[in-house]
């Protein structure tokens, strides 16, 4: 049996790393050297959509024998992209912004096969409802899990789950970054069974 591609992900987030560690395959990341500023006009699917692949280009431009996975991931309040915060002052502001209102988080993933080009793009979305937050609350939970890192503030694998109200998604991962029905769904187009190759 021929021995499946080697498995590049082009991302160095430890969210997205420790994400496709579940599928118990090897794989190895690189960082994408991609500018993530939206275009004007551009919708926050579309500018998820677009990055993912983007990230991924540019990693199988270097893996030419690889099977290369990209991500992005934005969130989208009433049309408009809600991005990482630059301080503790913007998650505030965002935070407040998004209290008691539904947030859509667009996470797309991206497989291209380097050699051929080969690209398949899937988005998830995941629409979040926030509860109503207090001054006190968004304090409290911006030092406890200082999300700072995170699209809109929140990291809903940790304490950041509790400044929501609830979840709607055909995929529990798109949430954290990495939607993993997706990612499974794409390999095996690619000829790589995950539960054929996982690690026992």
């Amino acid at each position: 049996m021929e021995n499946p591609p080697p498995l590049v992900l082009a991302s160095t987030s430890v969210y997205r790393r420790a994400l496709l560690s579940r599928l118990g395959l090897a794989f190895t990341t690189a960082s994408p050297d991609v500018d993530e500023t939206p275009l004007p006009g551009e919708h926050p699917a579309a500018t998820a959509r677009r990055l993912a692949e983007a990230k991924a280009r540019a990693v199988a431009a270097h893996h030419p024998l690889a099977l290369v996975l990209g991500s992005d991931q934005v969130a989208d309040l009433d049309g408009v992209a809600v991005g990482k915060p630059v301080d503790h002052a913007d998650a505030v502001r965002q935070l407040t912004m998004m209290s008691g209102r539904s947030v859509i988080f667009h996470t797309a993933v991206a497989l291209i096969r380097g050699a051929s080009g080969r690209t398949h793009v899937r988005v998830v979305d995941a629409t979040t409802k926030f509860r109503t937050l207090t001054k006190v609350a968004i304090e409290q939970y911006l030092r406890r899990d200082r999300p700072y890192d995170c699209a809109a503030s929140i990291k809903a694998e940790t304490l950041g789950i509790a400044v929501v109200e609830s979840i709607q998604s055909d995929d529990p991962t798109a949430l954290i970054g990495l939607p993993l029905i997706a990612v499974v769904d794409l390999l095996r187009i690619e000829g790589v069974d995950v539960l054929g190759s996982a690690v026992e």
